[in-house]
């Protein structure tokens, strides 16, 4: 399972020339934690590259009533190239996690640029397949492993996060909690649901097993991380 990108950004992955040109098709633009930037099931085009912050991608699921976050997204990320290359709908809502500073570019800029700068072309290719192959596997979890299981391999992989960026949700603050040992988790119970395709209450009861097992605290929108060695072994399959 993977929630973060682990391919080097798009904007870095540009030469300065290139991040020039394509930085000057658009506009920057700050938006407030909790912001929409892009709508799953709008039809805009343009898209965004992130400068500063941290964002949910998420979809509506099958049934409806809740949201699946594919994954979190951060500085030099670009976002919203489907719509601009194709006449269909956003596939996607992209939420501000905290007050964001994006690039805003027109969808027919974008392409433009495009058509004449094949190693751009590229990189918008070389991102679009592994995102593919990130969300194919994501799926693959879903149907294959259980609650316990994508929650502690979440938690793994968002722990090891801390050090290319923290992020805030809903504008909180990022800083650890004081008395923290371990590695930690900025999320609360619902968050972490809608990362792993789960319901709050089967968060909550991982949870506890997790915590009656010495594995983690917990405390308001934190997750601590006590016993990271016997986590990866639940996230391996091997149950306490």
């Amino acid at each position: 399972m993977g929630l973060l990108g682990n391919e080097l950004a798009f904007a870095s992955a540009l030469t300065a020339q290139e991040r020039e040109s394509v930085m000057a098709l658009g506009s920057r633009k700050r938006f407030q934690a909790d912001a929409h930037l892009l709508t799953e099931g709008d039809r805009s085009s343009h898209v965004v590259i992130i400068m500063r912050g941290w964002v949910t991608v998420s979809v509506v699921t099958d049934r409806g009533a809740t949201r699946l976050i594919l994954g979190l997204r951060g500085p030099g990320e670009l976002l919203g190239e489907m719509a601009a290359l194709d006449p269909h709908p956003r596939s996607a809502t992209v939420r501000a996690l905290g007050p964001i500073e994006a690039q805003v570019i027109p969808g027919d800029a974008f392409r433009r640029f495009l058509a004449l700068h094949p190693r751009v072309s590229g990189l918008v290719i070389r991102q679009l397949t592994f995102r593919l192959r990130s969300a194919d596997q994501e799926r693959s979890a879903l149907a294959s492993l259980t609650v316990l299981q994508r929650l502690a391999s979440r938690l793994i992989e968002l722990s090891g996060a801390e050090p290319a960026g923290p992020y805030t949700p809903s504008g909180e603050g990022s800083s650890s909690d004081p008395s923290a040992s371990g590695p930690v988790v900025h999320l609360a119970q619902d968050e972490l649901a809608a990362t792993i395709g789960a319901t709050r209450e089967a968060v909550a009861k991982a949870l506890r097993l997790l915590r009656t097992q010495h594995i983690v605290r917990t405390g308001n929108r934190m997750v601590e991380i006590l016993d990271p060695a016997l986590l990866a072994l639940l996230a391996d399959g091997h149950q306490e």
